[in-house]
């Protein structure tokens, strides 16, 4: 079952001083086809240059050019629904990126989501399941 990755996720994977590194890379490996949404590079690769350096988001960029987790490409029609996502949670204060991945998975008809953001997460309410399975 593939699942989306959401950026808090693979920051833990990347920083092994992380308190979740070991459950996130431990969830990571055991996903048959981890997703990636675009959408999640911008704000992973800010936040990945401010804690952790160049090095390392050079080595996951070169890791996503060999193809170690595939891409999925947020388009036009995600964003009426990310918007609609974004108005109705405005008082939880979620942010585009999580928006977007809803949409994501709810066109993929996808209830996986590999975040660290169990807040969030929870109280969407996706139009294609009950609700969202979390991991880790």
């Amino acid at each position: 079952m593939s699942g989306l990755l959401d950026t808090g996720f693979l920051l833990a994977v990347l920083d092994a001083d992380d308190e979740m590194h070991k459950s996130c890379s431990e969830a990571l490996l055991a996903e048959s086809a981890p997703i990636l949404p675009d959408v999640v590079l911008p704000e992973l690769a800010y936040m990945v240059l401010k804690e952790l350096g160049y090095s390392v988001l050079i080595d996951f960029l070169n890791s996503l050019h060999r193809g170690e987790l595939i891409i999925e490409h947020f388009n036009l029609n995600d964003l009426p629904r990310a918007a609609e996502i974004l108005e109705k949670y405005a008082d939880s204060q979620v942010d585009f990126v999580d928006c977007a991945i809803v949409a994501i998975a709810e066109r993929l008809n996808i209830q996986r989501i590999l975040t660290v953001d169990h807040r969030h997460f929870r109280i969407f309410q996706p139009k294609h399941c009950d609700y969202f399975i979390i991991v880790p």
